[in-house]
Parts: structure tokens; sequence; C-alpha cells
């Protein structure tokens, strides 16, 4: 009969857990390599503040909205990368994806008005 699978076919099997090669090394390293550029950010904005003779109150405000974005980046990844250590982890939620998300963005925007800045 048509669409009814052949009698010696045997029972269905079942789909494969998970890719046990080099694919949760490579999503960790990616996770390492995201934190590291957050870091840099996050570096490269104290530096500058540092190294500035008389730093406003909105250089100030925008390092310390810097670290303090770097240290929810850098939270949300570790928990993250140790999920991952222990085995499968659950998917990542709407919330952390849109946490991590705006953190990275903010990153991004914070660097670039520090980092070019008029008048430096």
């Amino acid at each position: 009969m048509a669409g009814q699978a052949p009698p010696d076919a045997g029972p269905p099997r079942p789909a494969p857990d998970r890719d046990p090669g080099l694919q949760p090394e490579r999503t960790r390293l990616a996770w390492r390599r995201t934190t590291l550029s957050a870091t840099a950010v996050a570096v490269l904005a104290a530096r500058q503040l540092l190294r500035s003779a008389a730093p406003g109150p909105v250089e100030v405000a925008l390092t310390v909205l810097t670290g303090l974005l770097w240290i929810a980046f850098l939270a949300l990844a570790h928990r993250r990368m140790q999920a991952m250590a222990t085995g499968r982890p659950p998917g990542l939620s709407p919330r952390a994806a849109l946490l991590l998300v705006g953190c990275t963005l903010a990153l991004a925007l914070c660097g670039a008005v520090i980092l070019v800045r008029p008048g430096h």
C-alpha cells in the first residue's frame, strides 16, 4: 500500500542527539572571542579616560556604563559557557538573547563615542 513502510523496515530510528564532534568546542570558542572583544572595548574606554587631562562627566559616565555593560555581558556569556560544558545546554531564552544583543550593541556604541570624540 502506498504511504506505508515496508514490513522489514523495523522501528523508526531516533534522531541523533547532538554532534559530539567539534561543534560545541567551536561554539565555546566563539563565546570566548566575543567576550575578549567586549573586554578590549572596556579596556580601551578606561585607557582613554585615564589619558584624558580633564575628563568631563560624559566621558566618566560612558566609561562607567561601558564597565557595567562589560560585567553584565561577561556574566551572561560565562553562564552560557558553563551550561555548555555540562552537556547540552537549554535553548537560549529570548530574554537572555535580547540582553546579550543589547549589551553588545551598547558596548559598541559606548566604545565608538568614547574613542571617536570630537576634539581628540
